[in-house]
């Protein structure tokens, strides 16, 4: 999956039916509403709720700094 991959306008959390970023390095999509990752296996994004990964705090800032720098 690409960050220009159309498909990233329709997905969308299964719990909060937000939006979701893509972390390529991490192969995986961030709800950062609700601190949960979704990995992305064999370029198909699990999107189950028992799927998300709850992200701590720190991972959490990370995470928040380098999409916001590939923002820019």
């Amino acid at each position: 999956m690409r960050t220009d991959d159309l498909l990233l306008t329709i997905l969308a959390c299964p719990l909060d039916k937000g939006p979701l970023s893509l972390l390529p390095e991490e192969e995986a999509l961030y709800n950062p509403r609700l601190r949960l990752s979704y990995p992305i296996v064999d370029g198909i994004p699990q999107l189950l709720p028992s799927s998300g990964r709850k992200v701590g705090a720190d991972d959490h800032e990370r995470l928040l700094t380098r999409l916001k720098a590939s923002a820019t």
